[in-house]
């Protein structure tokens, strides 16, 4: 079992940029595949970017592609989606999640473990 704590959200202005964390307890982030996601009020959830265990390969959904960067660091069990140019449009909660096998990085179905969530919102 893993446990996954996002953070890094607030309200902010558009133009800002926010780096979220996502830290993992229980077992070592080393052993995951992670993904973010986000989720709108009344919309689905959507696709950001993964990472592979090792930083090896990345994968980037079309929602915010170009306005972000994906890393992680597994000694400090933690992985981080840096966010730019930030928009109205990117008001949502955002979401890591954990996977222990390769697949399709962009289903969220896949993935094993998630966060609850944190909230960015930004206004205009």
């Amino acid at each position: 079992q893993v446990r996954l704590v996002e953070s890094g959200g607030g309200f902010v202005q558009t133009g800002s940029s926010l780096r979220l964390s996502c830290v993992a307890s229980g077992r070592p982030l080393s052993e995951f595949g992670v993904g973010w996601f986000r989720q709108a009020a009344g919309k689905e959830r959507a696709f950001i970017a993964a990472i592979s265990w090792t930083s090896g390969s990345t994968a980037f959904g079309n929602t915010m592609k170009g306005r972000i960067t994906i890393s992680r660091d597994n000694a400090k069990n933690t992985a981080y989606l840096q966010i730019n140019t930030l928009k109205p449009d990117d008001t949502a909660v955002y979401y890591c999640a954990a996977r222990l096998n390769g697949g399709t990085w962009s289903d969220g179905s896949e993935y094993d473990y998630w966060g609850q969530g944190t909230q960015v919102t930004v206004s205009s």
